[in-house]
């Protein structure tokens, strides 16, 4: 696994510089010179939750206990309670893994998603399991957006389905979203994905950070599904940090990496980009802090988190 970055020295603005010599502990608040004029953001995540509806069963010799979608909406709710502003995201393969989805196809996943209200997701490629139309069947139980940046569903019955980004206002801020996912050739039979057209990664994630920036978003989000890191040369979180500008942060998905911490990516400018990922099945639920220190000159502090989804008791 590639390096990843004490969480503890993970205090940079989006520039890489430090905020100062405090160095706090997790959980934190991290204070600018002007405290009132600070905003803070929480965004949670999850990935390639794959209809673990039920915790794992109390046999399970690696995650007895763990992840589940009532304990994660706990765990939601609590974060909400503390925190005013909070945008929750997915990066894919909601759907297989459970015979939840092989008998009811996804349904009960977007329930409960749409319950524990996401702001947006974005497809991996086990969501092409059922195909388009399977898909598509289940759209209507799904109460927020999905996000494709670089899927092209316009000569199929996905056409209109998906949104190549997004900007949520939350507070004063603006905070742009795209997402990219994995080529699906090779990957997804052809039949599933019929006439979706893949289209570069990198290349449409600049066109539409650019876009975002543009838009005067405060912030741009990258929800992936293109897997952390690779031994290859194929296009990985780290290879789109490295090859992108006007990204932020970056929420991954795909590989089930479990990161106690951001693994710090430098972009095309030589800015720090925070990579997350939280493994799978929702035994995880990723925390990202995110406080605007000054919005005049868009300097921005991170402070991770990687929550267990488990039993209170």
């Amino acid at each position: 696994m590639a390096k990843e970055i004490d969480r503890r020295s993970f205090l940079k603005t989006a520039g890489g510089i430090a905020l100062g010599s405090m160095i706090l502990p997790m959980g934190a608040s991290l204070l600018s010179a002007k405290a009132g004029d600070e905003f803070k953001l929480i965004i949670l995540s999850t990935n390639d939750v794959h209809s673990r509806i039920e915790p794992f069963p109390a046999n399970d010799r690696k995650f007895a206990g763990r992840a589940g979608f009532a304990r994660r909406e706990t765990l939601i709710k609590q974060v909400r309670a503390e925190n005013e502003h909070v945008l929750l995201f997915d990066a894919g393969d909601i759907f297989q893994g459970t015979p939840y989805f092989n008998m009811f196809g996804g349904e009960i996943e977007f329930k409960l998603m749409s319950d524990m209200k996401y702001d947006a997701a974005t497809m991996g490629n086990h969501d092409f399991d059922n195909g388009l139309q399977g898909f598509k069947k289940q759209l209507p139980h799904a109460k927020f957006p999905f996000i494709c940046s670089n899927y092209d569903f316009s000569n199929t019955l996905l056409k209109g389905e998906t949104l190549p980004y997004k900007i949520f206002e939350v507070g004063p801020m603006k905070i742009g979203v795209l997402a990219v996912g994995v080529e699906l050739n090779g990957l997804v039979s052809k039949k599933n994905y019929q006439q979706t057209v893949y289209m570069d990664p990198v290349e449409i994630a600049n066109k539409y950070a650019k876009i975002l920036k543009d838009k005067n978003c405060d912030m741009v989000v990258c929800i992936s599904h293109l897997g952390f890191d690779y031994k290859t040369n194929k296009v990985s979180d780290k290879i789109l940090a490295a090859k992108t500008r006007n990204i932020d942060y970056i929420i991954g998905g795909h590989t089930h990496t479990f990161m106690d911490a951001p693994f710090e990516a430098k972009n095309l400018d030589g800015k720090i980009v925070p990579i997350t990922q939280t493994g799978w099945a929702g035994i995880n639920l990723g925390q990202m802090e995110v406080v605007f220190t000054n919005k005049s000159t868009n300097d921005i502090a991170f402070s991770y988190t990687s929550k267990k989804v488990k039993s209170q008791g």
